[in-house]
């Protein structure tokens, strides 16, 4: 029995502890794939993207530099309820640009409220920005605030009078921030679970192995006592 227990200990222990290696093997790949993902070079955007495509996996969170002309000040618009990380709760303000006949929507900045229209920049310029996909959450547009509650794209091509591209910027570039506006928060990567999912595998086999160590130590444990319990019954009986 004392061998029994030292073996079930040591397996459990190294099931364990493989189970552990493993899955820190899965979170060191998780976390090169991100940083994989955080180190794509930023190129021009109409070398990853045109007015007229639609937005696709390979556009979304790519860094481009843009270059383009800021429709009136008047035209920019806010969009509530958006989260900033050192700030809480606020709106973005969001500026039209002209970019190859179409106007692509950058967020230029957050601000804890909206409040007016800063100045937009004269001219044509050129800023770096991170792109992302129209929201999918419904946002309903305010013509007198000019404010709405998501950058949908379907929504805002109803509303403003010219034609928008497929997504939206973030604006990666403090030249294009209005003074007292916060830069918008650039989001993680996303990086799928399925990175690295071999070694997740071998991770929940391991702890597999292991609960079936300690069920099989319970079980064998129990036949013990069983046996031994019958034996002294047997012998009792016979003393008797």
């Amino acid at each position: 029995m004392l061998g029994m227990h030292a073996f079930a200990i040591v397996a459990f222990v190294v099931c364990l502890v493989a189970g552990a290696w493993q899955l820190g093997v899965y979170d060191a790949r998780q976390e090169s794939e991100r940083a994989d993902r955080q180190e794509v070079p930023t190129k021009p955007l109409d070398e990853v993207w045109g007015p007229d495509e639609i937005f696709t996996a390979r556009q979304q969170m790519r860094p481009v530099t843009i270059t383009g002309e800021f429709r009136p000040a008047e035209e920019q618009l806010w969009v509530t309820g958006q989260e900033h990380a050192d700030a809480g709760v606020g709106a973005w303000l969001v500026a039209p640009v002209m970019v190859d006949g179409s106007a692509l929507l950058v967020v230029r900045g957050w601000a804890p409220e909206p409040e007016g229209f800063p100045e937009v920049p004269s001219g044509a310029v050129t800023f770096d920005g991170v792109l992302q996909p129209s929201d999918e959450a419904a946002g309903r547009f305010d013509p007198d605030s000019r404010t709405i509650g998501s950058v949908r794209i379907p929504t805002l091509i109803n509303e403003l009078p010219f034609d928008l591209w497929s997504g939206y910027a973030l604006a990666d570039d403090d030249s294009v921030v209005p003074p007292g506006l916060r830069a918008p928060n650039l989001p993680e990567p996303d990086v799928s679970w399925t990175a690295g999912g071999q070694n997740l595998g071998y991770s929940l086999q391991w702890w597999a192995f292991g609960a079936f160590v300690v069920f099989m130590w319970w079980r064998m444990g129990r036949e013990s006592v069983e046996t031994a319990r019958e034996r002294l019954d047997r012998g009792d009986t016979l003393a008797s």
